[in-house]
C-alpha cells in the first residue's frame, strides 16, 4: 500500500478552527429537527417543534430546503408527500405556495427560514443543515441561507453532506461556521478513507457532524483530537446517548435518546 500523509494534508488543508470561533456548538444538546413530538402534535421541522426546543432550553438543529425561486424552506425531504398532503417536489413550488401548505397532524405550515431564525432569535444555538438534491446547483440556496443570516446575532452554523457547500460558504461567507457532515456507512477501504479525507480538505469545515454507528473510526477521532469539534446524530436510544457521551463534544437528539440526555441532565 503506498504511504498516503493524511494527517500531515489534513493539518495543511484543513486546519482546525481557530480558538472561541466555535466553542459554543460543545456547550448544548441539539433537538433533531426540533423537539418534535407526533403524537403531541408537533411535527419535525416545525414552529411547534422548534417552540418546544427553545422552552426545553435545547440546542436546535433543522433542515433547508431550496424552493423554485431560489428561496431556504425549512422542510428535510425534496419530496412534500411524506409530510404534507402534497405530493411532488418541493423544489417545483415557489416559496409563496410552499408556506401555505400544512403539516400532516398539525397546525403547523412549511415556514422560511427567516420564520424560524426570528422565532429563535439567538436564544439557543442553531444548526441549519442545508440540503442539496443530486445534480442540484447549489449556489442558490447557499446564497438564500447566507443572506437570511445577515445580521442574525446568535449562535448559528451552517453543515451538509456535500462538501461543496462547505467550500462555498469559505469563499463567499467565512464568518459564518461551517460543518461537514459525514456516514462511513460500512466504506472502510482505502478509496472511502480518501474520498471522506478529500471531502474534508473541500469543505474545510470547522466542526464535523458524525453518524452514531461511526463515531469511534480513527477518522472521527483522529479530527476530534487535532482540534474539530464533533457532533453526532441521530441519537435516538439511551445507548447511543451513552456513545455520544462517550465519543463526540455534543449530540443531535431525539425521542428516546433526548429523553435519556435530559433525565441525565436533571440529574445533575
Amino acid at each position: 500500500m503506498p504511504f498516503l500523509p493524511f494527517a500531515r494534508l489534513d493539518r495543511w488543508l484543513a486546519p482546525p478552527p481557530r480558538a472561541g470561533r466555535c466553542d459554543w456548538l460543545a456547550r448544548a444538546v441539539y433537538a433533531h429537527r426540533g423537539y418534535h413530538d407526533a403524537p403531541a402534535g408537533r411535527v419535525e421541522n416545525s414552529a411547534s417543534a422548534f417552540a418546544a426546543a427553545l422552552a426545553a432550553g435545547l440546542g436546535i438543529e433543522c433542515d433547508v430546503q431550496a424552493s423554485r425561486d431560489g428561496q431556504a424552506l425549512v422542510f428535510h425531504d425534496d419530496d412534500l408527500a411524506r409530510l404534507t398532503a402534497r405530493a411532488g417536489r418541493l423544489a417545483d413550488h415557489t416559496a409563496a405556495a410552499l408556506t401555505g401548505i400544512a403539516l400532516l397532524g398539525s397546525t403547523d405550515t412549511i415556514q422560511p427560514l427567516s420564520a424560524l431564525l426570528a422565532q429563535v432569535a439567538g436564544r439557543v444555538p442553531l444548526l441549519i443543515e442545508i440540503k442539496i438534491a443530486p445534480r442540484a446547483r447549489l449556489a442558490p440556496l447557499c446564497r438564500a441561507v447566507s443572506r437570511a443570516l445577515s445580521g442574525y446575532a446568535g449562535p448559528v452554523a451552517v453543515m451538509s453532506f456535500d462538501a461543496r457547500v462547505g467550500a462555498w460558504f469559505r469563499a463567499q461567507a467565512p464568518q459564518i461556521v461551517r460543518g461537514l457532515v459525514l456516514t462511513e456507512e460500512a466504506a472502510h477501504g482505502l478509496v472511502a478513507r480518501a474520498g471522506r479525507h478529500g471531502g474534508l480538505w473541500r469543505a474545510r469545515p470547522d466542526f464535523l457532524a458524525y453518524d452514531c454507528d461511526d463515531i469511534a473510526s480513527r477518522f472521527a477521532q483522529s479530527q476530534r483530537q487535532r482540534g474539530l469539534p464533533l457532533l453526532t446524530w441521530t441519537i435516538d436510544t439511551p445507548q447511543r446517548a451513552a456513545r455520544a457521551r462517550a465519543f463526540a463534544d455534543a449530540p443531535i437528539a431525539e425521542g428516546a435518546g433526548l429523553a435519556a440526555l435530559l433525565a441525565q441532565a436533571e440529574a445533575r
